[in-house]
């Protein structure tokens, strides 16, 4: 079996790198177009995709809302393609009388070259085959290789043929089933960067991996994050308890956005408005058996620590769980505290005084959003700081499950939240981490890419001896 993986991989990378080379020579708006018809393929073929994505035990409403969506970072990334900033071009004409003497320098991004992405269990469109990872790998002008996650096996190989059809070459994306497909596609020669969206211990594998190699590569995980969030005494207590037990329980707590650690007032209600709102709620099946084992055994830990606050109805033997401490023994359990429990369950800390709560902030590990409730702006003033290097998404009065597909989204942060904090999985930004800057120094105007010319054919945004032109 082994051999037949490694058959495998090796077909599918060499293909995708043969695909390549036509396809990031496709001028920007050609590959815009192409990007347009993946998406129509997909909703033109969403009859056929969601059934077949059953095999994830999600309903029918998430499953046709996540085609929707997946539709839309494509023809996101079209955008991206012709309005041309992402490739950040930048012009120094000469000038012989700075120090030292300045020659003729422009500079550009390019597409690394063929990507591996490692497919998410929790979004079977959005965070997989033709996920964000791909579309803005392609977007870059970079082929793809997906190894499909073991939850979805059908669903991975139906969206692969779906994408191919709008492909002008099916090698642009390849695709490898297996646990044993990873080692050696990440170690593969021609593997340029990989994409991997899962849990803190499969990024820790890829990264040493990567490291084995010996051309080490750009490594973007999107890891773990219990997503701290913040409530101060100005807050509605009924609005924070509602809001909070729905985005808990939301896709039974299989969010990577979940918010898995509240920080309440000890006066004022909320805890109770809490307990109450989580005792509505209900579980419900678990994406695969690893995860309901996980989720099973983080819970009863965290039972085994804490006092339960509250719990919701059974159902297919989960339960939501809330669990309480006071700041003083959450802070005498970190770091294993501020873990993240994949699923619906979470922990409510309780304070005193907010002006306690930085010291505590400050030693949470890196997330991928921080969230603030409060009635205004100056309670929350010297939070500012502390969050806005905890975590790479700050939410005011709202809840972090649900991530906007856009221009100005970033969906990273510190570690282990993302193993490169500078980058985006989501969003227009997402299409850097595919490319790399080639600088050309007194090149012949009719060898240099269109983006850099004086004349800029391409009307690209460019940046002309330091100023936008």
């Amino acid at each position: 079996m082994t051999g037949q993986v490694n058959e495998s991989v090796q077909s599918a990378v060499e293909a995708a790198a043969a695909a390549g080379e036509a396809w990031r020579a496709t001028p920007p708006a050609e590959r815009a177009t192409v990007l347009e018809g993946v998406a129509d393929a997909l909703l033109k073929h969403a009859e056929d995709l969601w059934p077949a994505a059953e095999e994830t035990r999600l309903p029918e409403a998430r499953l046709r809302g996540e085609i929707a969506r997946t539709a839309a970072q494509f023809r996101l990334f079209a955008e991206v393609l012709r309005d041309g900033g992402w490739v950040e071009a930048v012009i120094d004409h000469p000038d012989p009388g700075a120090t030292p003497p300045r020659p003729d320098v422009r500079r550009m991004n390019h597409p690394l070259g063929v990507v591996a992405v490692f497919a998410a269990s929790n979004f079977p469109f959005a965070f997989s085959v033709a996920g964000g990872d791909t579309a803005s790998a392609l977007a870059a002008g970079c082929p793809v290789v997906v190894k499909a996650h073991e939850g979805h096996p059908r669903t991975s190989d139906l969206t692969a043929s779906v994408v191919r059809q709008a492909l002008p070459d099916p090698g642009l994306l390849g695709l490898v089933h297996g646990f044993e497909a990873g080692e050696p596609l990440v170690k593969h020669p021609l593997v340029t960067a990989v994409g991997f969206t899962g849990s803190l211990a499969g990024g820790k594998a890829i990264q040493k991996l990567i490291d084995e190699r010996p051309d080490p590569i750009p490594f973007y995980g999107e890891l773990g994050s219990v997503n701290p969030v913040v409530v101060l005494p100005s807050a509605d207590p009924a609005e924070v308890a509602s809001g909070f037990a729905a985005s808990l329980t939301l896709g039974v707590g299989q969010f990577c956005t979940n918010p898995g650690l509240v920080f309440l007032p000890a006066e004022g209600g909320f805890e109770q408005a809490v307990a109450e709102a989580v005792g509505a709620t209900g579980g419900g099946p678990m994406l695969t058996g690893k995860i309901r084992e996980g989720y099973l055994r983080q819970s009863g830990l965290l039972a085994e620590r804490l006092t339960v606050l509250a719990g919701g109805s059974t159902v297919d033997g989960i339960t939501p769980q809330v669990f309480a401490a006071g700041l003083d023994a959450f802070a005498d359990g970190l770091p294993e505290l501020a873990e993240e429990c994949f699923g619906p369950a979470a922990i409510v800390v309780r304070y005193r005084d907010p002006a306690d709560l930085p010291a505590v902030l400050r030693r949470l590990p890196g997330s991928l959003t921080a969230t603030v409730h409060a009635a205004g702006p100056e309670e929350a003033r010297d939070l500012v700081p502390v969050l806005s290097r905890l975590a790479g998404r700050l939410i005011w009065n709202g809840w972090p499950t649900g991530v906007a597909v856009s221009w100005a989204m970033h969906h990273g942060g510190p570690w282990p939240a993302s193993t490169a904090p500078a980058h985006t999985s989501v969003g227009a930004a997402s299409i850097g981490r595919w490319t790399t800057p080639v600088a050309y120094q007194d090149w012949p105007a009719d060898l240099l890419p269109p983006e850099l010319r004086d004349d800029n054919p391409l009307g690209v945004p460019q940046r002309v001896d330091g100023r936008r032109a």
